[in-house]
């Protein structure tokens, strides 16, 4: 049986998150590696550190003919960056947000349309077993309809991402701020559970985080469809911490990914159930992740987070910020594909 050829993969932007992905992606054996980044220090420390070939300029690696792309830039550049690989016929993983705009967007999915490639958008807890085993167990109505979701997270952002004050996250422009950078990821797995958000408000305020003056700290009311939904974070708490919570007509179910189970009760006075997982390591739901694209590549599955799922997040993203700083309730109208439909 002939060995399948390896994915050429092009990594552009390797910062923290990119070099990630550069990892992840060798991890899985079924790619070859190449990456661009302008930093001229930078690139060289990674192509000596993982033995790669790296690119200053975008046009003499696509010149190498990658057939897939990562595009770990900051986050105003996804959308030029993705439509011009996606008329190159490159399939496209973009980190989260997808964007701080929509402006652009249009082109991109007519450019992905007209090309037929693959595109998805790199919310990586769709990948986390112990959520996706919740999930699985609320679709076949396990625990009947879901009523209310609940949402608890928090972190102390300095101790792992102690260049905050000098990165993207100073800036909403840049993909900055608590609701872009972190809230982000639990909305997408709450739609994820439940469907698109179509109504929210939202508060937020810097609280703490010293040197810069987004905020921290956000409490945000929301609904899917007929699901009433509380998400609460902050960037700063000792605890490392992401609970999210689903009150169903027959039973309550809870995914908690800092004990490394998903459980649920049934009655009142039971004891809570759980199933639980091994600890992750840091690259697991990475190498997952860059698995799952590749395997959308080969037409082998459906990708975790379709690019229509990732802009109905960066909807979401965009109502929170204007909600947060008009004081009103914003409402989103939901496109088709936003459901994974």
């Amino acid at each position: 049986m002939p060995v399948a050829r390896p994915h050429k993969v092009l990594i552009i932007g390797v910062g923290s998150i990119g070099e990630r992905h550069l990892r992840c992606f060798r991890t899985t054996g079924r790619a070859d590696v190449t990456f661009v980044e302008v930093n001229d220090s930078l690139r060289q420390t990674i192509a000596e550190r993982y033995g790669v070939r790296g690119f200053a300029d975008l046009d003499a690696a696509l010149a190498e003919q990658p057939t897939a792309a990562v595009i770990s830039t900051p986050a105003p550049l996804h959308v030029p960056l993705a439509t011009k690989l996606a008329e190159r016929g490159l399939h496209l993983l973009i980190e989260k947000p997808l964007s701080t705009t929509t402006a652009g967007i249009e082109l991109l999915r007519q450019t992905i349309h007209d090309r037929g490639v693959i595109a998805g958008v790199a919310y990586v807890n769709r990948c986390h077993p112990a959520l996706t085993a919740m999930r699985r167990a609320i679709l076949d109505g396990r625990f009947g309809r879901p009523l209310e979701l609940v949402a608890v997270c928090g972190q102390h952002f300095p101790t792992y991402r102690p260049a905050y004050r000098s990165i993207y996250y100073t800036d909403h422009a840049t993909g900055g701020g608590a609701i872009q950078d972190a809230l982000t990821h639990v909305v997408n797995a709450g739609e994820w559970l439940l469907g698109p958000i179509e109504r929210l408000v939202a508060d937020a305020a810097h609280q703490v985080l010293d040197g810069v003056t987004v905020e921290d700290t956000v409490h945000l009311l929301a609904r899917h469809g007929h699901v009433l939904a509380s998400y609460s974070l902050n960037q700063h708490q000792a605890p490392n911490e992401t609970a999210i919570t689903v009150v169903c007509e027959r039973g309550t179910v809870r995914w908690e990914s800092h004990e490394h189970r998903w459980r649920w009760m049934i009655a009142p006075g039971d004891a809570w159930t759980d199933e639980r997982i091994e600890p992750l390591e840091r690259d697991t739901l990475f190498v997952a992740q860059a698995h799952a694209f590749l395997d959308a590549v080969e037409g082998k599955a459906p990708l975790p987070c379709s690019l229509d799922e990732g802009l109905q997040t960066l909807r979401v993203n965009l109502a929170a910020l204007a909600s947060a700083a008009n004081r009103s309730w914003q409402d989103i109208v939901v496109q088709p594909g936003a459901n994974g439909t």
